[in-house]
This record gives structure tokens, C-alpha cells and sequence, in this order.
């Protein structure tokens, strides 16, 4: 009579599947939630990009990136949503917008965008 060794089995158990596929499944969708506000962002830094490059007054930017809006899909903020400042005979313009998605039950994801074309003034120290 041979004598086997008791070999033990590895695996993932019916339970750490369901716990591992339910923390899967939240991440996909917090995923789907936030790829299309990135997107939707950065579409609107562009469109404020374009606007102020393409125009020379504040009514003009307003109207040029009316019509970004419509070609980048952007549904969040508008032209009147808009921070157009003069400085030195060149137009900055800035937005901030805040976007709320409802995940689940009492569970959202909240979203704060501000941007500018204005240029970063910080300082480096060597």
C-alpha cells in the first residue's frame, strides 16, 4: 500500500470570486463615469484655447467658442458661463464648472473643472 501525500488545493473560493468580481465591477463603473468627464474637460480647455486665439474681443470669444461647443459635443458650461478678462491688450479666459454623476443609491461622484489660458506665474527656487 502506497502512502500519498495529502495535497491541498489552491484556488479561489466561490466567495473571494464574488467579492473580487463586485470590487471589479464598482471600478468599471466609477471608470465610466469619469473617462467621459476627462474627455468632456479637456475639450473645454481646448475650445477656450481656440477661442481666445481666434478672436479679439470678448463678444468674439463668446461667439467663437459657442461654435466649439458644438463641434467637441461640450454639454456642461456655455459661453456665458465664461471669465473673460483684459490684461495688457490680451484676453484671458477662464471657466469653472462642477459636475455631479449619481453612481448608486445615495452615492455620487462629484467633479470640480477650473481652467484658464492665462499663464502659470509660480515661481521655481534653485
Amino acid at each position: 500500500m502506497k502512502y500519498r501525500a495529502k495535497i491541498w488545493q489552491q484556488g479561489l473560493a466561490l466567495s473571494s470570486l464574488i467579492f473580487a468580481l463586485a470590487i471589479m465591477f464598482v471600478a468599471v463603473v466609477v471608470a465610466v463615469k469619469v473617462v467621459p468627464a476627462a474627455i468632456e474637460y479637456n475639450a473645454v480647455q481646448r475650445a477656450i484655447v481656440a477661442a481666445k486665439t481666434s478672436s479679439n474681443s470678448a463678444r468674439e470669444i463668446q461667439d467663437s467658442f459657442d461654435k466649439q461647443v458644438s463641434v467637441y459635443q461640450i454639454t456642461s458650461i456655455s459661453s456665458r458661463d465664461l471669465e473673460i478678462i483684459q490684461r495688457g491688450g490680451e484676453f484671458d479666459v477662464s471657466f469653472a464648472y462642477q459636475k455631479k454623476y449619481p453612481l448608486f443609491g445615495p452615492v455620487s461622484l462629484v467633479f470640480d473643472y477650473v481652467g484658464s489660458t492665462a499663464k502659470s506665474t509660480t515661481k521655481s527656487t534653485n
